[in-house]
């Protein structure tokens, strides 16, 4: 499977969640919610340090959330994307977008050996939202 493969598999998902949102309009991880919910589509913000996202309801946790999440977007610091990617195994995502700078070669080895489809190395959401714009 193609990357672009995996992207058009992923932005076609049901349920999504982003790992790392942020409520600071000047950060990644909010520009991500934003774009994906902007799109049309039923995503969720992750984030345990805050109640609401661009007046959605955060989650602290991917069990938190109702439904079932199938693809994840994260942006977060690498160690911390190790945690979530166990999580995600846990809870049943299919697939994990590790946006640039949250990557983890463990994490990356971990979700592909669990059979979760993984996205990482270079491609943005951000960037793949405005190609299907134009």
């Amino acid at each position: 499977m193609t990357t672009q493969d995996k992207i058009a598999a992923f932005l076609a998902a049901p349920l999504f969640a982003v790992a790392g949102a942020s409520n600071d309009p000047d950060k990644f991880g909010y520009r991500c919610f934003v774009a994906l919910k902007n799109s049309g589509r039923r995503v969720h913000p992750l984030n345990p340090r805050t109640p609401e996202i661009a007046g959605q309801p955060a989650f602290a946790s991917i069990r938190e959330i109702p439904g079932q999440v199938v693809a994840l977007s994260v942006v977060t610091p690498p160690s911390i994307t190790e945690r979530i990617v166990e999580e995600a195994i846990a809870t049943g995502v299919r697939w994990v977008w590790m946006q640039p700078g949250a990557e983890s070669q463990a994490a990356i080895a971990r979700a592909e050996q669990a059979g979760l489809q993984v996205i990482a190395g270079g491609p943005c959401v951000l960037v793949e939202l405005a190609k299907l714009r134009a």
